[in-house]
């Protein structure tokens, strides 16, 4: 199925964000493909969302899986209608790739844009869209003054051009590629059970580490300074002074990385020094909208003088004779998970804990070669589990490299998949199974072969 797909037997160039199309395609403006859907006043629909990730999407669905908020208008009467089979961008977003079909009747934000295809397939052009290569285009086409504030206008949609293979084409691209992505979907399934069966493995482990010994002393008892809470004022493009997402809090570590960092005005905050950061300091958050994130803590490594951290993280400071590694990992421990997840409380969709839960916090801490020896111990089983979580994960990735790529050739034509789509069952038949378990591994289901 994906070995040796033939190319068509002539192409022609097109120039833009294609070279060259197959000669029987049309290469043609957005306009003559699509009419934009601008009805509005239908406030007793569902919300919609359009994610990067996985295009179109019911918004309850993408609030109840992560820990983004509801962040849509009271008044709705100015959203806009989408119908089964609209394509939805977000203008904001389209060279992101936040583009894709809806399945769903609904309504989105003003800030999206509905089309609908005019006779042509909306699950091709769903592919299309979600393309690297078109995803280019659209910044190509979207202007503001930073790169947050570009947009795609609709005008300037029906300008982009997009390639068109005729109806019956069309058809058998969308069957080729139902089969195809739920062939990959189920060996990325495959190896992300591995992954967390060796998860759920390691930490069996390592909550062994820690013993059967009775939680008897609180965190108070070992606490130095804190829990303090750190301090969030404005982001600003100017701003002199450093802070960070609470993202940085991986793994048991402080990990900032450039992605996290973000600036604030120095003058927002009248002692600096009260928010710093030294090496062998705890970071513990206290705040977030996933509760299986609230109270996760991670150890610095680093002193930093040169900024601040956020008001949703809390900086802990130990007694000398206590090993942070050895707390900041007994934090994470499922025990201790338990009893933070019954502390936490709610409010306008975050869980939070305060500086008395965190306190209050009960803990087995041993003698301090104990600790030492416990934290060894801890390591030994990540240095044993972390090459093949880590192999597991590259093969994920390439698996994913590999369907992007694949998607691409299709739906540009640098491919021929007209023959082997004629073979295969209407996507129909398989809709329902495309999220099963899969049966073998990744060689399995890349290379077996078409009956």
């Amino acid at each position: 199925m994906f070995r040796n797909l033939p190319r068509y037997d002539n192409y022609r160039p097109v120039g833009a964000w294609l070279r060259e199309v197959p000669d029987a395609w049309s290469w043609e403006p957005g306009r003559t493909i699509f009419v934009e859907r601008k009805v509005a006043d239908n406030t007793d629909e569902q919300m919609l969302s359009v994610t990067i990730g996985r295009g179109v999407v019911r918004q309850a669905e993408l609030l109840s899986s992560s820990s983004k908020k509801d962040s849509s208008n009271l008044d709705k009467s100015k959203y806009k209608l989408v119908e089964p089979g609209d394509l939805v961008y977000n203008k904001m977003r389209a060279w992101q790739g936040a583009a894709g079909r809806s399945v769903y009747r609904g309504i989105v934000s003003p800030a999206y844009i509905v089309m609908t295809p005019r006779a042509s397939s909306a699950e091709y052009f769903h592919h299309v869209v979600r393309t690297s290569m078109f995803s280019k285009e659209a910044e190509r086409w979207s202007y503001g003054i930073t790169s947050d504030q570009w947009s795609l206008r609709p005008e300037h949609f029906k300008m982009i051009r997009f390639p068109l293979p005729s109806p019956g084409e069309q058809a058998a691209i969308v069957k080729y590629l139902a089969h195809a992505n739920a062939r990959i979907d189920k060996a990325i399934a495959a190896k992300r059970r591995l992954v967390s069966l060796l998860e759920e493995q390691s930490q069996v482990e390592r909550e062994a580490c820690f013993g059967a010994g009775i939680a008897n002393q609180r965190l108070s008892s070992v606490i130095w300074e804190g829990p303090t809470n750190g301090t969030s004022p404005e982001i600003s493009e100017t701003g002199e002074l450093r802070t960070f997402s609470i993202s940085v809090v991986r793994d048991g570590l402080v990990d900032v990385r450039d992605s996290d960092i973000k600036y604030v005005p120095r003058a927002a905050v009248r002692d600096p020094s009260k928010y710093h950061l030294r090496s062998g300091d705890i970071l513990l958050v206290r705040g977030n909208g996933n509760i299986g994130l609230v109270g996760r803590a991670g150890l610095v490594v680093t002193d930093s003088n040169d900024g601040i951290y956020p008001d949703l993280l809390m900086r802990i400071r130990l007694r000398s004779g206590v090993s942070a590694e050895y707390v900041v990992a007994a934090l994470n421990s499922r025990s201790v998970r338990e009893q933070i997840e019954s502390r936490a409380r709610t409010a306008v969709g975050t869980h939070k804990l305060n500086g008395a839960d965190v306190r209050g916090i009960r803990l087995t801490i041993p003698e301090l070669d104990i600790q030492h020896k416990i934290v060894d111990e801890l390591s030994n089983i990540d240095r044993a589990y972390q090459p093949v979580s880590e192999k597991l994960a590259k093969e994920i990735s390439l698996l994913k490299e590999f369907r992007s790529r694949l998607v691409a050739d299709v739906v540009t034509g640098q491919v021929d998949v007209r023959a082997i789509a004629a073979t295969l069952p209407d996507a129909r038949e398989i809709s329902d199974n495309q999220m099963s378990e899969p049966e073998g591994d990744l060689e399995d289901a890349l290379s077996e072969s078409e009956k």
